[in-house]
């Protein structure tokens, strides 16, 4: 939303192109629809198929574009010299870090005295918009990224201390899948800046995590989402503190799958 209402009439006019694993394209078309702006979304061929009907639902143009997301962002370039649309990046992208920052903004007005904050990690918007927020509040708040151990691009990328092409495999977590971009201009360094650690959960972590957010919360969670819930489950952070937030951010999940995986354990 932060993004469209940055954009001048003429460019909400004639379009954006972004690219996305699913919900940041889903948001998009939400916004574009309300917007009266034409969304096109380049995805992956790894991108499940009920979040693509989710996003053609709410009117966007979906196009399958290219094995991982590096192929897909080569489609929607192209998109942007062909037809004139406005490039969005689903992270690395000033007005995007801006918007997913207010999250951390609502956890400081509802948990003033925050020790911890855990947070999904992929291409590191949302991860560095919070951080980048809670840590101008106060530099001792400690902020904890969650990622899959499936190729977690943004950890593999500060292990080497530069951005680095990691290969996208299936996960629970298909919604972190994704590089970081060679040519990352903001989300890598302020990850590396404000982020105090990064853990990994295994694909059985994820799901025990969907479990007990389903079974114990009575929400439904996908696996992206459910990462933070599944890093407290298995004692994934150290020193916690005593007022914790995690934030859960996303349910754009297969329900068939959800209640297989409830059900069957």
């Amino acid at each position: 939303a932060n993004k469209l209402l940055s954009l001048s009439e003429d460019e909400r006019r004639r379009g954006v192109v972004t690219v996305s694993t699913g919900n940041h394209g889903r948001a998009m078309a939400h916004v574009g629809a309300l917007l009266a702006t034409r969304v096109v979304v380049c995805v992956p061929a790894l991108v499940l198929p009920h979040k693509v009907e989710a996003m053609r639902a709410l009117g966007a143009d979906v196009r399958v574009e290219g094995k991982d997301q590096d192929e897909a962002e080569e489609a929607a370039r192209r998109l942007v010299q062909r037809e004139g649309l406005t490039p969005v990046s689903p992270f690395d992208d000033l007005e995007v870090i801006a918007g997913q920052g207010t999250i951390g903004l609502e956890l400081l007005e509802d948990l003033p005295q925050i020790d911890t904050a855990i947070v999904p990690l992929s291409g590191g918007g949302l991860m560095g918009g919070i951080a980048l927020t809670l840590k101008s509040a106060d530099p001792e708040i400690r902020t904890v990224g969650v990622s899959m151990a499936r190729g977690p691009a943004m950890v593999e990328s500060l292990r080497a201390g530069h951005p680095v092409p990691v290969p996208e495999e299936p996960t629970l977590a298909d919604s972190l899948m994704g590089g970081i971009g060679l040519d990352n201009r903001y989300t890598f360094e302020l990850i590396r800046r404000f982020v105090d650690d990064c853990v990994l959960l295994s694909e059985a972590e994820i799901a025990a995590a969907m479990r007990y957010a389903f079974v114990e919360e009575r929400l439904i969670v996908e696996g992206g989402g459910a990462v933070g819930i599944g890093a407290l489950l298995h004692d994934k952070v150290a020193d916690l503190g005593e007022n914790v937030a995690v934030v859960v951010s996303g349910g754009n999940v297969d329900l068939k799958k959800l209640m297989e995986m409830v059900v069957g354990g």
